[in-house]
This record gives structure tokens, sequence and C-alpha cells, in this order.
């Protein structure tokens, strides 16, 4: 294998880049290809290779921390993947700080998330197949944000969205897994087609598909292509990161094992939409009304969630809205472009912990409550899982904004920047983005005290509440470590680490509020939102639902958008399909079958005409012979004109 290093600075380790995709390639492709002779230490396997990529994240990571700022990219050219005509796509890797980030955040979360899923799935008879998968996905993920251009980065996309429909419908004989994983699978097609065209405008307009020739050629396109391209790749990001109009899939994925959910909604697949808009920020910051678009979607999406996962009653489906609501942040920060790309990636990583942790929380709850997953169902389980009741605090302070956690030194920023965006829209995204941490904190603190507080409401299949083991707690304490302090770490350093990347901090604009006020507000309507819903749930709920407002109808109702889809596009296709069908088999076969059988039925009545008797032959040349002497004897006499 040919391989060609360009570093800024000569440095032999990051030749090695490639063994990070590799290994858990290789785990996955060992567990599925050994079967059943790999079910008693595959599991182990898959954990180790995982953690492996993380340990040389870390070095390839420190590595790069000690060239100049300038030299902090490392490009491996491994073969030519396309060259045809005029196309030529390496398969390539870059390593830069940007890339190195997500590294660290796959790697490491997702190897928290294996080590948790060795308990998790300790009884489930594919346990080996669940983590043959898990590596796929995990090595497909970080093809993904390694790849040194956009067709590299499209290899990982569909690498991802085939391993996620295959974890997220692992229990496949359950109906409900089935139709998610396909509901996830059909969604993220469309945002893919997006991506697809949009990786041929670039061809089309710049003749490349490499990183730093679009970039650099980004100045010679026409503003409406910008806008179309960035539409294009705004598209593709808001099908694999849950935004409007693609979130109804995102929460349906919880009928995946929860390991799937922690990974996919908090480190993985979840993130890729705001990575290709991150790293795509040349195209989107060279047009203004693009990054409005990008804004848009994320203030709407954020509220969105929020409204909608106040109204929910399964753990999972809180968590997932939430999610939902959290990258509407980052798309937030990504849209306003400037110093704010590098404070949607903070949240983002952030996020990953907190997210993860609560995920992980989750799937301990129902451990120790065989499978429940109603919270009005819960109750006073502070008292018998020690462990997991302080560990999901933590992320409920994270994810809420309580300093000095890690939320607080995320989400604020990205509110702040709202407010600088320097046009009427301040007001308008600063407030939704205020708005949105007030409605975080009330239906994250329903979730947490239903849940671990208030009076035990316990059905009789799940009186006995216990703490999860070891195995799945250990990995629950060092997430919320994370949470406690990865936001301060990371605000402090990420910013500078991700310059090379994202260019120089420009002045921001004036802010319509005074920074300090804006940390005020935040707090007041954390602590406003906290305050209510432990004054209505800290007694618990009702235990059926109750008649509601039209509000509340709405949001458990996914405010309508499931039905939206399945009236303007399920049902139309359905009936698209039945008359397509239709029109194939009496149209098209039709005039077929009906060629083919006036063609055998005329052939069955000429056969009656040969009867193999000699005088019916005579006759019939006798009767042809009179009619010709007939017509000419006519045309003579003039009968015939």
């Amino acid at each position: 294998m040919e391989q060609t290093v360009e570093f800024a600075q000569a440095t032999g380790t990051l030749s090695g880049i490639w063994l990070l995709v590799a290994i858990p390639l290789a785990s996955a492709a060992v567990l599925l290809l050994l079967g059943k002779r790999a079910d008693k230490w595959g599991h182990w396997l898959g954990v180790l290779a995982v953690a492996a990529s993380f340990v040389l994240g870390l070095i390839f990571f420190f590595s790069l921390r000690g060239l100049a700022p300038e030299a902090r990219s490392a490009e491996l050219s491994l073969w030519d993947f396309i060259a045809v005509g005029g196309l030529n796509v390496d398969f390539g890797l870059l390593f830069d700080p940007l890339s190195g980030v997500f590294v660290l955040l796959i790697t490491g979360v997702g190897s928290l998330i294996h080590l948790y899923a060795v308990g998790y799935m300790e009884h489930d008879p594919g346990r080996r197949r669940f983590f043959a998968y898990f590596n796929l996905f995990v090595a497909a993920m970080l093809l993904l944000v390694l790849g040194n251009n956009y067709v590299m980065l499209y290899f990982g996309w569909e690498g991802v969205g085939l391993a996620s429909y295959l974890l997220i419908s692992f229990w496949y004989t359950r109906p409900s897994a089935a139709t998610a994983g396909k509901k996830a699978f059909l969604m993220n097609r469309v945002g893919d087609a997006g991506l697809a065209i949009g990786i041929f405008l670039m061809f089309a307009t710049l003749g490349t598909t490499q990183y730093d020739a679009v970039f650099n050629g980004v100045g010679a396109l026409t503003a409406t292509t910008v806008l179309i391209l960035g539409i294009l790749l705004l598209l593709g990001a808001a099908g694999k990161s849950g935004q409007f109009p693609l979130q109804a899939w995102l929460p349906d994925a919880m009928e995946g094992p929860t390991p799937v959910s922690a990974l996919i909604h908090a480190a993985t697949m979840v993130t890729a939409g705001v990575y290709l808009i991150a790293r795509s920020n040349p195209i989107f910051t060279a047009n203004h009304t693009l990054q409005t678009i990008v804004v848009s979607v994320g203030a709407l999406t954020l509220l969105m969630g929020c409204i909608i996962g106040a109204a929910k009653d399964d753990i999972k489906r809180v968590l997932a809205w939430s999610t939902v609501s959290q990258i509407g942040y980052m798309f937030l920060g990504v849209g306003l472009g400037g110093g704010a790309y590098a404070l949607a990636i903070i949240h983002l990583l952030a996020h990953g912990f907190f997210k993860a942790n609560m995920f992980l929380g989750a799937g301990s709850v129902m451990h120790g409550m065989h499978d429940q997953v109603d919270i009005r169902r819960f109750g006073g389980l502070h008292k018998y899982m020690k462990y997991t009741w302080i560990t999901f605090m933590m992320g409920w302070l994270a994810i809420i904004g309580i300093p000095p956690l890690s939320g607080y030194f995320s989400k604020e920023p990205i509110i702040a920047a709202a407010f600088e965006r320097g046009d009427w829209t301040s007001w308008l995204f600063g407030s939704a983005a205020l708005l949105g941490a007030g409605l975080t904190a009330f239906y994250m603190t329903r979730l947490f005290v239903l849940t671990f507080h208030g009076p035990e409401r316990y059905t009789e299949d799940n009186k006995h509440p216990h703490e999860s083991p070891f195995i799945m707690t250990v990995p629950l304490m060092l997430l919320a470590l994370g949470s406690i302090g990865a936001g301060w770490l990371m605000s402090t350093s990420v910013p500078g680490w991700l310059e090379p990347v994202f260019g120089a901090e420009e002045a921001h604009a004036e802010s319509v509020i005074p920074h300090a006020l804006i940390n005020i507000l935040g707090l007041v309507v954390t602590v406003i939102g906290a305050g209510l819903a432990w004054a209505l749930f800290r007694n618990g709920t009702a235990l059926q639902e109750q008649p509601a407002g039209a509000v509340v109808t709405a949001a458990r109702r996914n405010l309508y958008t499931d039905a939206f889809n399945e009236a303007v596009f399920e049902r139309p296709g359905i009936y698209l399909t039945r008359a397509l069908v239709y029109f194939d088999n009496k149209g098209i076969d039709g005039l077929v079958n009906g060629i083919a059988a006036g063609v055998g039925g005329s052939s069955g009545r000429l056969r009656r005409l040969q009867t193999g008797f000699v005088r019916s032959y005579a006759l019939s040349m006798l009767t042809g012979g009179v009619l010709v002497v007939g017509a000419f004897l006519a045309i003579q006499l003039g009968w015939l004109a």
C-alpha cells in the first residue's frame, strides 16, 4: 500500500492515523466472521478495539499539540479511490484540530459506553453480534470525521446510516424496533440525497471534492450557487442530526438497546451534521442568507424539542427530545459563524459527556426497575440507586446550565452570541435561545424529580428496585466527572485550538443586551423553570394520561409533525405507489399481454382454415380465381373507376 504523508512539519507518529478506523473495523469483521465461536469473549474484543483507538487518538492529538498552530494538520493519502475523467478522489484521511477533538469524543465516550454495554447486554444472546455492529458504527463515524474530502465523508456517512439501522432494529423481532429502524433509515436517505447532490454540485462547479480546493474556490461561485450548495449540505446535516424537518426518526431510535441510544444521541451520529457544517464553514460564512437559514433551523428545533420533551413520560424519549433540542443549540452556534463555531463545538463536546451520562443512567434505572420506562411509575429511587442518582444529578445540573458544571460554560455563550448577531434577528434568536434554557430546566427537572424523588409509584413487577453492577456504574461516574468539569476546561482551551480551522475570532457586533445581564437572565429563567417543575411534580403525577389543553395535546403528538409527514408524504407516496403498480399491471403489462393474446387468438382462427382437405383448398382457389377474373372484367367494363 502506497502511503504519502504530507505534513507541514515532519512527524512519523501521525502516519498511523489509518489505524483509528482500521482497528474497530477489523474487530467488527472478526466478530461477524467467527460467529458463535466468539460469543464468550467477543464483547471484550469490542471494548478493547475502541479503547485502543482512543489511546491512539490521544497520541496523535498530543502530537499535533507539539506543532505550531499553522502546522497542525496531517493528511494521509492511502490510494486513488476514484479516477474517472476529471474526477480524482483519494482514499485519504485528515487529522487536524477539528477531526482530532471528534476522534477523542467518539472513542473516549464510546469506550465508556462499550464498557457499560458489557453489563447491560450480559444476558442477551446476541451480545457478540451487538458489539460487532457497535464497532462497525464507530469505524464508520471515525471515517466520516477523518476523511480528507467530501466523498470520503459521504462514505463514512452512509456507513453510519447502515450501522445505525442495524443497531436501532437490533431487537428486530419487536415490530416497534423494526419499524423504528426502517424509519431512521428512510428519513436519513432524504438528507443523504441532499448531501449527495451537493457533492455533485461541487464537482460540476469547482471540479473537485477535496476540502482545501472546494473552500478556496467558494469565492468564484455566484451567491445563488453558494446558497443552493449550502442548503443541500444543510439538508444532509438536518437528517443525520435530527433537526427540523427531519427530526421524527430520532426519538423513535429509542427502540434500540440503551447503549445504542447513548452512542447515537450523545457522541456520534447526531453530531455528524454539526461536524459537516463546521467543516464546511467557508461555504456557510460566504452567504449571510444561508447562515440565517441555519440559525432559524436551530432555533426552531431547540424550541420544538423542549416543548415536546416536557410532555413525554418515557424516560428515554424525554432524553431523545432533549438531544433534538441541544443539537438545535449547536446548529444555532454554527449558523452564527465567527467565534460561535468554536462555541458550538464546545457545547457538542460537553453534551457528549452529560447526555451519555444521562442515557446510561436511564438504562441503569431500567435495569433496576425491570425495564420500566414510564417516569410516572418511578419515584423515590434515590434511596435504592445512590450511584445512579448522584451521577444522573450531575448530568441534570449540567444540561440545565447550573454553574460551575459544563453546560453553563457551553450553552450560555451561545445564547450571548445570538444576541450579538448584529441585526434585527438578534432579539429573535437570542430570545429563542433564552426561552429554550428555561424550558430545558423545566422538563429536565420534571424528569429528575419524577424518577428519583417524590412518593414511590411502583407496579407489581418492579417493587424491589436495585442498583446496577459496577461495570455499569463506573462509566457513569467517569461521565459524571466530565459533566462537572469538561465545560470550563474546554471553554478555556478549545477556541484557540480550533483557530487553524475556523480562523482568528473576529470582533463581535455590539450585543443588544450586556453580557453580564445575559448571564443573569439565563440563570433566572433556569431557576424559574426548575423551580416550577419541582413545585408541580415533587409529589408525583397522575398515573394515567389526563385530558389536557391544546398545547399539551399537541406536544404529546409531537406537534403534529408525524401527522403532517404521514398526510403530506407517506399517504400520497402509498397512493402513488399503488397507482403505479395498477398502471403497470393493467397498462404496461395489459398492453403487452393484450398484443400477445391478440396474436395468439388470430393465429388460432387462421389455423382453422387449414383443414387438410384437398377439396377445401380447390374451392378456395376457385373462389379466389373467380374474384380476380370478376375484378378484371369490372375494370374493363368501367364498373370500377
